[in-house]
């Protein structure tokens, strides 16, 4: 199969909701770069979605260190269309207790490289005219999240982020979108240590990672500024927006509690 030259990039995309968004684009014959920790996780992945005829690039690095993020600028030489920042991590645990340098990684993983990718890629789709982004954000931007308050917090910045972002550039030919997940069955939750949680426990309230992912895409391929994925998460936000945040932080707080209190 003759190959074209689109190109999107995707971090986190070899599991969860950046492993199906792959799928997709794949699908869609769109050639990928994919940037996860795991090289094997990697070729894996790689080997599976290159059975579509496209081509597939992988790129080992830990994007919560701020060295490794700049590398993988530097090292990706093909024209990136689209960028999707998926990678994100949480951890569990009343602030006082989680470990801060844990804490500090978060907000550089889900921060610090959303926007130095942002930023670098960002520069050379407005010099073509033409580029979409798919920030993986979460309905936790919405909603203060005790028992997850670091994450929740780096969440509301993406989401914040990705808006102010759009109006600057809404005549550049550059798309912004974020995706506003709720919990969804991922492996999110044994990686953040909270699988004791209450939100944890009800199973069948996941989201399936596929239809988050085609609820993500559609809502980029259209240029739709967000889009809450879900129903229940839709009414969730819904909700939210009519309350003091105090009180949606005690919701919150009973929602994310562990089930032994």
């Amino acid at each position: 199969m003759e190959n074209n030259n689109k190109w999107a990039l995707i971090t986190g995309g070899t599991a969860g909701i950046g492993k199906e968004l792959a799928k997709l684009f794949a699908k869609d014959q769109y050639n990928l770069v994919i940037v996860a920790r795991n090289q094997v996780e990697l070729d894996q992945t790689a080997t599976e979605l290159r059975t579509t005829g496209i081509e597939v690039i992988t790129i080992s690095k830990d994007l919560s260190i701020t060295e490794d993020v700049q590398a993988l600028c530097q090292e990706v030489t093909v024209p990136i269309e689209i960028l999707v920042n998926d990678a994100g991590q949480g951890v569990y645990g009343l602030f006082t207790d989680n470990n801060l340098q844990r804490e500090l990684d978060i907000i550089n993983l889900n921060i610090g490289a959303t926007v130095i990718l942002t930023k670098h890629f960002v520069k050379k789709m407005v010099e073509r005219g033409f580029g979409r982004v798919l920030n993986v954000g979460s309905v936790a931007g919405k909603l203060p999240g005790p028992w997850q308050a670091v994450y929740h917090a780096t969440k509301a910045f993406v989401l914040s982020f990705t808006t102010a972002i759009r109006e600057e550039l809404k005549d550049s030919g550059v798309t912004f979108t974020a995706l506003m997940p709720g919990p969804t069955d991922t492996d999110f939750f044994n990686k953040a240590d909270m699988n004791d949680s209450k939100i944890v426990q009800d199973k069948e309230a996941m989201s399936d990672p596929a239809d988050v992912a085609k609820d993500g895409y559609e809502a980029l391929m259209t240029g739709e500024d967000r889009i809450v994925s879900g129903l229940k998460n839709k009414l969730q936000v819904g909700a939210a927006n009519l309350m003091p945040d105090s009180a949606v932080a005690h919701t919150m707080y009973e929602q994310q509690k562990p089930v032994d209190q």
